[in-house]
Parts: structure tokens; C-alpha cells; sequence
């Protein structure tokens, strides 16, 4: 059971990006999902996360009012648009398919992330 995050690439500042997560040999369930990022040189940090239903959607203060994640249980697709990008979005982003908290390090096994590059 894998995820895999797609959708990444070189940005222009203010610019825009989807990125995608899809799940292999299993479906998403009744799970809250995530995505982080790692920074060049920092911490994998959370950057949002979204309920089981979609009904409750939670962002870092960073991101807030610029992304927005969503997901499909029907098509077992997790997403994240991202909107007027800054340099400083610059990172891996990974997806997170079983989030219970902003703790990076209660997780075993990521997937491969996305790379996002935002030239300023």
C-alpha cells in the first residue's frame, strides 16, 4: 500500500499548482488526510489537512488563504491548489494518508513527495 504524490514542478512566484495524491492497494477510508512539506534544509512541517468527509479543513498560518486541499472518495484523490505561490513554498510535498496529529514524527512511511520549486 502506497501513496503518490504528483503534480509538482517550477513555479514563478504568484504563480499556481495542483498537486495530486493517489493511493495504490487501498482505498483512502474513513481517514483524515494531510499534506506536508519539507523545506530545503528544515523540518517536514504540516501544511494541511482535511476530515474524512471533507467537512473540516485545518492550514499552518504560512498557507492559510492561499491553498486549499480537498479530496474525492470516490476517486481516492487527495489534492492541494495552491495559489500565489512565494519562494519561501519552496519543498517536497508529501502526502499523508492516516493524520492524526502535526507530530511528523509518529508517521513510519511516506511516500516519495512531490517537489515544488518556487523561483522568485
Amino acid at each position: 500500500v502506497q501513496v503518490a504524490e504528483s503534480g509538482g514542478g517550477p513555479v514563478q512566484a504568484g504563480g499556481s499548482l495542483t498537486l495530486s495524491c493517489a493511493k495504490s492497494g487501498d482505498t483512502f477510508s474513513k481517514e483524515s488526510l494531510a499534506w506536508f512539506r519539507q523545506p530545503p534544509g528544515k523540518e517536514r512541517e504540516l501544511v494541511a489537512a482535511i476530515s474524512w468527509d471533507g467537512g473540516r479543513t485545518d492550514y499552518a498560518a504560512s498557507v492559510e488563504g492561499r491553498f486549499t486541499i480537498s479530496r474525492d472518495n470516490e476517486k481516492n484523490m487527495l489534492h492541494l491548489q495552491m495559489n500565489s505561490l512565494k519562494h519561501e513554498d519552496t519543498a517536497v510535498y508529501y502526502c499523508n494518508d492516516n493524520y492524526t496529529s502535526c507530530n511528523v514524527h509518529q508517521y513510519e512511511s511516506w511516500g516519495q513527495g512531490t517537489q515544488v520549486t518556487v523561483a522568485s
